[in-house]
């Protein structure tokens, strides 16, 4: 197994009587892309920026690279990127100042500095846009642009806060492939994102914080498994009377029947033969059946059951 990049272990943050992290704990392996993901308001920004110790917290233990992480940490530090969620770039400087003022904070060799501004420009597809301000860039544009600013002097270890939120699906498909990219090169990812089918398709294992507390944990596989719904079988069928569901609803692995006249939609736990008992009791009701579904729970099902369904507040 990979050693472990980042450790978080009992860590506590108070704001007053909100406990805003309560004993939240996470571990990081080397090369991985980790997912942290929960509702607004769970936590996550908190113990991210906690862990970068740009927040003061009451209790807990945090080790980057193997070493207490702090405030004056500057050799861990330099090894660490951070792509925020909102743009950080000066508008009064072009594409290659800002990325050159970033990358400077850690990297003091102009020979070297210059290489890495190249080859993060390369990276992220800006070489037409060098001399633009910022506000000259569309909203895709700018996010390159931060990510450029957040990775040029070659962190270890960089943490994505919702990299796409706001782009057209061109400039989504670049990020994504990016960050593919970064953990090809030996980086660790850290990725926070309210689009679920992202965190699928890039992350090795997720976390999942709800008031301030790990609820879940695992590969997208071992989540999964955590919830009750692991079919979920829709069938186009006008007509099915009441005494026809009842029958379906009293299959012990059927949890939730929903139907509208016309389609009729069966989340089911598992079971080998859930689509064929269902259809062979619309058959013995004489119903003619056009099209059957079976598809397998997302992440997004199971991100809703472990955390709820009803709206949250920033």
């Amino acid at each position: 197994m990979a050693k472990e990049i980042l450790t978080v272990k009992e860590l506590v943050k108070r704001y007053k009587e909100l406990i805003a992290l309560d004993h939240f704990g996470m571990s990081v392996r080397e090369g991985e892309i980790f997912g942290l993901l929960g509702p607004n308001g769970s936590g996550k920004t908190t113990a991210i920026n906690c862990i970068l110790s740009l927040l003061e917290y009451d209790k807990g233990d945090i080790k980057i690279f193997g070493k207490e992480m702090s405030p004056k940490a500057y050799d861990i530090k330099k090894d660490i990127g951070v792509v925020p969620q909102d743009i950080a770039v000066y508008e009064s400087l072009s594409v290659y100042e800002n990325i050159d003022f970033f990358c400077g904070l850690y990297i003091r060799d102009k020979e070297t500095r210059k290489k890495y501004v190249q080859e993060a420009i390369d990276f992220v597809a800006l070489n037409d846009f060098v001399k633009f301000r910022p506000k000259k860039l569309s909203g895709g544009l700018k996010r390159r642009l931060n990510i450029a600013c957040g990775i040029a002097h070659k962190p270890k270890l960089i943490f994505f806060d919702e990299p796409t939120v706001a782009v057209d699906p061109q400039s989504r498909n670049k990020i994504l492939e990016g960050i593919e990219e970064l953990r090809k090169g030996g980086a660790t990812i850290v990725y926070t994102s309210h689009y679920m089918e992202e965190v699928e398709q890039l992350c090795d294992r997720v976390l999942i914080i709800d008031k301030g507390t790990t609820i879940a944990e695992g590969t997208i596989d071992e989540l999964k498994g955590m919830i009750k719904k692991s079919e979920i079988i829709t069938i186009e069928a006008s007509g099915v009377d009441e005494k026809t569901i009842t029958s379906i609803k009293e299959k012990s692995t059927v949890y939730n029947v929903e139907y509208d006249g016309r389609v009729l939609k069966v989340e089911a736990g598992s079971g080998k033969h859930n689509v064929i008992d269902i259809v062979n009791i619309l058959q013995e009701g004489g119903y003619r059946m056009k099209k059957i579904f079976s598809e397998q729970p997302t992440l997004n099902d199971v991100f809703l059951e472990l955390t709820g369904k009803q709206l949250r507040d920033e």
